[in-house]
């Protein structure tokens, strides 16, 4: 009794995930950040420097409008991440349902994390600097 109870409130918490994760993309599909009343990010308006989000909001817009070049423009690094934000995503919740994965987890492995931070360091750094070809990762 008490696993049925568990089950059914692990795909209980999932659900309500995967509804307010399709809430926000349906009001991001609606809504464009770059006319729509968004508040700026805090780091841009105190710094004057671009943070590795900055675009991610009007590139998501894009990219559920079907304009991939445009969401590259935007933030590539933000595109380029969101198959493996799926795959994690998928990943831990078929963990939390099955108990057993669908996919090796080969992506996310010690190193892996350090090499990440070190990769939106580097993109944080190089979107800031004033010169062609670095110019282009501005949003």
């Amino acid at each position: 009794m008490w696993i049925m109870y568990r089950e059914k409130h692990k795909i209980r918490r999932i659900a309500v995930f995967l509804i307010i994760v399709s809430c926000a993309l349906v009001y991001y599909y609606t809504h464009d950040p770059a006319v729509s009343p968004y508040p700026p990010c805090p780091f841009y308006y105190i710094t004057g420097l671009y943070c590795p989000g900055c675009g991610s909001s009007r590139a998501l817009h894009q990219l559920l409008h079907g304009n991939f070049l445009k969401a590259l423009d935007l933030n590539p690094l933000m595109v380029i991440s969101i198959p493996f934000i799926l795959y994690l995503l998928i990943s831990t919740a078929d963990i939390r349902i099955r108990g057993r994965r669908i996919f090796k987890r080969i992506l996310f492995k010690k190193g892996f994390y350090t090499m990440l931070l070190s990769i939106i360091i580097v993109y944080w750094v190089i979107r800031n600097i004033p010169f062609y070809p670095f110019n282009i990762l501005a949003p």
